[in-house]
């Protein structure tokens, strides 16, 4: 492998834990209704933990309400309990055949401890980032040892390992200050 396939790799994986960051962040709720944080729930579909949005559609008719659909009617109790059990603090209303979930305002509390879930998830892809770019850099030695590159080679490869984990940790520093910001202005 050479040095400008491993630095295609690396980049590969940071932005898998970019991604990674921008959809624990969607699932987060900000006072507003939003797919995505209920598609992710796992539900115990007939004895296996499947995704809610494999077995439901999922709507926002408004702006602080989710309607969910299950395909299977029968299945309607058991996405109900995975909504309680899940950490989105939102009670499910079912008619039997639909489930409703309307999204209450945040308290100034429940806005702080979510702030708080928000830098947690943050830090931890950022560690991620970070453990990448050590991988990486092992690798590049060994690249050097194994005489596949020269030490200069070694000395841009790390260089670039570098620029490219400073570049993914100040992304997901905005994505975690725009989270902020939506958290708090609500």
């Amino acid at each position: 492998m050479s040095a400008k396939e491993l630095l295609s790799k690396i980049e590969e994986k940071m932005d898998k834990t970019l991604a990674s960051t921008k959809r624990e962040f969607s699932e987060l709720r900000s006072g507003r209704a939003n797919p995505k944080m209920v598609e992710g729930i796992r539900v115990n579909y007939y004895g296996t933990p499947t995704l809610l949005r494999e077995i439901a559609t999922i709507g926002v008719p408004e702006a602080k309400l989710i309607v969910i659909n299950p395909y299977d009617p029968s299945a309607v109790k058991e996405i109900e309990k995975a909504i309680l059990q899940s950490e989105l603090g939102i009670t499910p209303m079912t008619d039997g055949k639909i489930i409703r979930l309307v999204v209450p305002a945040l308290s100034q509390e429940r806005r702080e401890e979510l702030v708080k879930i928000v830098k947690k998830v943050a830090e931890e892809n950022k560690v991620s980032i970070r453990t990448i770019r050590r991988d990486a850099k092992d690798e590049i030695k060994k690249l050097e040892k194994d005489k596949v590159i020269s030490e200069d080679d070694r000395f841009q490869a790390d260089d670039k390992v570098q620029k490219l984990t400073d570049k993914y940790c100040a992304e997901i520093d905005k994505l975690l200050e725009e989270k902020e910001k939506d958290l708090k202005d609500f």
